[in-house]
């Protein structure tokens, strides 16, 4: 049976003035592959390898273009139009990918690249859908602290960020480390921080915690020169605030004074913090 979505080795059992027709000899389906594409001096019973997909007529055509995907496959596909049934995706070949609404994981926007996998759908055509969990391993090379980067797939205001590790390996960044707004199809830099037992990994968007220090101390340095030498928050300060104005956690934000007080960079007044008078 000839596999559509997929790169295979067909038989050329018929050639016409337009193309040639290929089949798996186990069938009487067959797959046109167009006479620009059919290679000099091509005849019956040569095998030739192309990737097969479902034309608009629900015809089997095959191509020697190999897609940027194929199916069971994962990655980054640009959007190029939507309509009100779903998007359609560049993969390389001349009919671009459906991605139904029912398989976005947020609604896309034309131009923007997305991670997505490639399934067979009930009419037997290639489809998009960016609910790749199932497609994701859990048999990862990486260890504790490991540096890596990945493409954020699924966002859970009660969990955190899902992410594909290398588009290969399923993470997740737990809600409490992640800093700043992101949406699925964001790329992150991110550090292993745990690799649970069913090989599933933990995640952070942030270095480890003695590098971290320096990075935030730095952070509220410069918004102190901004603000005229002072910053109007301190350890009463809630959580909320500190991250509207640093994006860092409360802890952080703790963390990093205390590092700064150490070093005598600054001193506490009446509302918050401000350079040391020397």
């Amino acid at each position: 049976m000839i596999e559509v979505g997929k790169i295979q080795k067909l038989e050329v059992v018929k050639i016409s003035p337009k193309g040639v027709y290929l089949s798996d000899g186990n069938s009487r389906e067959s797959a046109f592959l167009g006479k620009k594409e059919v290679p000099n001096g091509t005849k019956v019973k040569d095998r030739l390898e192309v990737f097969v997909y479902v034309d608009s007529n629900d015809k089997l055509v095959a191509t020697k273009v190999k897609p940027k995907l194929t199916v069971g496959e994962i990655g980054l596909l640009r959007v190029v139009s939507t309509s009100k049934i779903g998007a359609f995706l560049d993969w390389g070949v001349d009919k671009d990918l459906f991605l139904p609404f029912k398989e976005q994981a947020v609604r896309v926007e034309k131009g923007r690249t997305y991670l997505v996998g490639v399934y067979i759908d009930k009419s037997n055509r290639p489809c998009a859908t960016m609910q790749i969990k199932n497609l994701l391993s859990t048999n990862s090379p990486y260890k504790e602290n490991d540096k890596t980067v990945g493409t954020i797939y699924s966002m859970n205001p009660d969990m955190g960020a899902f992410v594909a590790v290398d588009n290969l390996y399923d993470g997740l960044i737990p809600k409490n480390e992640i800093y700043g707004v992101f949406r699925p199809g964001d790329q992150v830099d991110i550090r292993i921080t745990k690799v649970r037992e069913d090989g599933r990994l933990y995640l952070s968007l942030r270095s480890k915690s003695y590098k971290q220090i320096d990075k935030d101390a730095e952070i509220i340095l410069n918004k102190m020169k901004k603000n005229r030498g002072e910053l109007n928050l301190n350890d009463d300060s809630s959580p909320k605030r500190i991250r509207e104005e640093l994006n860092m956690s409360k802890s952080a934000f703790k963390r990093a004074v205390g590092r700064l007080l150490k070093e005598e960079k600054i001193e506490f007044f009446n509302g918050g913090i401000r350079f040391k008078k020397m």
